[in-house]
């Protein structure tokens, strides 16, 4: 049973599993109004809650509070996933799981860090998976500052600041039968048939107007509710719920 992870009275090996046709068919009858079907959802999914909660435990922060607060993500990320884009929910649920961890420890710590220097962090760990997805070898920090155009010193003091990056490389979970590393849950092999729906999915993107492309750039690739967005870009949810929309049909003419 030393395989086996517990949390909050909570053990892998009684957790439902479901495949990915399963977890498509429930996300569809949810968002059409079957919300009896969300507990089974998100009882189906928590594996991946506790798989963050591992790469996060510390003697300074309760693993209870921090599964807690990872299904608060993932309870976030059901709520806002759009099943109208060809996404896997496990792509879209993953940062947002992430996030909420992190701020949590964040706003936990009695060192609070500053916004300037969580971003110059952010920024210097997405350059690394870029860089890393370019090049066997192993990627310096050197390269890692060159890459976003900061000195050395702070990117080192910054990434110093925050909690240790996840690489994409390390183990997620193992119940004893399967194994997952992070990128089988954010990537799937890209064949010469994704290089090219990644660019014309780009060069759709950058067609958009303004707002329009800003609004799906903060949804899919910073994970930011509509909530959020409407009060970044001062405008209502409703506005950003019609802009969203209309971006996403004017992608759909791009394929």
């Amino acid at each position: 049973m030393a395989h086996k992870v517990v949390i909050t009275g909570l053990s892998t090996s009684d957790l439902p599993k479901y495949t990915t046709k399963e977890i498509e068919e429930m996300l569809r009858r949810i968002k059409n109004g079957e919300n009896y079907l969300r507990d089974k959802f998100i009882e189906g999914n928590m594996r991946l809650v506790l798989s963050m909660v591992q790469r996060f435990r510390t003697d300074k922060v309760s693993a209870d509070d921090l599964f807690q607060v990872g299904i608060l993500g993932l309870i976030k990320a059901l709520d806002n996933f759009n099943i109208n884009l060809n996404v896997k929910f496990s792509t879209y649920a993953v940062p947002m799981i992430l996030g909420e961890i992190k701020r949590y420890i964040r706003e936990s710590t009695a060192l609070k860090v500053g916004r300037g220097i969580r971003d110059i962090a952010y920024r210097a760990m997405s350059a690394r998976e870029r860089l890393e997805s370019k090049s066997t070898n192993e990627v310096c920090l050197e390269e890692i500052a060159a890459e976003i155009c900061v000195p050395y010193s702070e990117v080192v003091s910054a990434l110093d600041a925050i909690s240790d990056p996840i690489s994409i490389y390390e183990s997620v979970y193992s119940d004893g039968e399967e194994g997952m590393l992070v990128v089988d849950q954010i990537s799937d092999p890209e064949t010469e048939e994704d290089k090219m729906n990644k660019l014309t999915l780009k060069e759709g993107i950058d067609r958009l107007p303004e707002r329009e492309r800003d609004i799906i750039k903060m949804r899919y690739f910073q994970g930011k509710t509509q909530t959020e967005i409407s009060q970044e870009l001062n405008m209502s949810q409703a506005q950003v719920s019609r802009l969203e929309n209309s971006a996403i049909k004017q992608l759909r003419a791009s394929f």
